[in-house]
């Protein structure tokens, strides 16, 4: 397999890229910080149901609007037993721990256990070079290997693969404290 950490075969492999003409389409950026967080916003903490879904509440019967992608998205009326529908509700709220956003490209859930550990593999000598760097000394750690909290340096003292990660379950937290 080519590595193109080598200088000489990442050369190769741009040359062909600089013979041909190149159409650079360019989107105006974000409004900067502050709206790329509201625009995140609207899909990290979001509800399940919003209120302008919920139609009746009667007889102990909820109704709610919904979408059925299956006929063009033409929206129908639902109603449920109080109980069905805290219960159906309940199962959209995540545990403590849980994250609600979705990894695309090599994060991808379908895609991650075979694209992780190649990536790891290609830039395993890179890492490792740069592991062994910031051992030595503990001043010149980058920020990376930073503590957030405290700023004091970190050390990998684990990693793991792509199957281990998908079958870690979250973090425990003791009651007691």
């Amino acid at each position: 397999m080519k590595l193109l950490c080598e200088p000489k075969i990442f050369a190769a492999w741009l040359r062909p890229l600089f013979r041909q003409d190149w159409v650079v389409y360019l989107k105006r950026p974000f409004g900067g910080p502050e709206y790329v967080l509201q625009y995140l916003g609207r899909y990290t903490h979001r509800v399940a149901i919003s209120n302008h879904r919920l139609v009746s509440f009667a007889d102990g019967q909820v109704t709610f609007r919904w979408r059925d992608s299956a006929h063009h998205n033409e929206q129908k009326l639902t109603a449920l037993s109080h109980d069905k529908f805290l219960r159906r509700f309940l199962l959209h709220i995540l545990p403590q721990g849980f994250v609600r956003i979705r990894h695309f490209g090599f994060l991808a859930c379908r895609r991650r256990s075979t694209t992780l550990p190649l990536c790891f593999q290609l830039l395993g000598a890179a890492q490792e070079a740069l592991a062994e760097e910031h051992t030595s000394s503990t001043e010149d750690v980058p920020d990376l290997y930073r503590c957030p909290k405290c700023g004091g340096p970190m050390k990998v003292i684990e990693r793991l693969t792509a199957a281990e990660l998908q079958l870690r379950s979250p973090p425990w937290i003791s009651s007691a404290a």
